[in-house]
């Protein structure tokens, strides 16, 4: 995946499964493959990696959701972070 996506990979992880999915274009497309392969929606929340500094960023389009009480791009609680 670096060598396509580098310097930031989007990822998607079902928290529940401990699965992760990376390299899409979008957050959505990561989020798609976990769904399809029995995911819950909800249990899947979006980051990026970024290669250069070994950082993960807890932002995605994928994260907004109201209804879990996650307002922001960014997810707000710890535990799932």
């Amino acid at each position: 995946m670096l060598e396509e996506l580098d310097p930031l990979i989007k990822l998607a992880v079902d928290i529940r499964r401990n699965i992760l999915a990376g390299g899409g274009p979008m957050h959505v497309d990561c989020e798609g493959v976990l769904i399809q392969n029995g995911g819950c929606q909800e249990d899947i929340w979006g980051a990026n990696w970024i290669s250069a500094t070994l950082t993960v960023e807890y932002e995605a389009l994928i994260n907004i959701r109201p209804n879990q009480q996650n307002f922001s791009m960014t997810i707000q609680d710890p535990g799932i972070r």
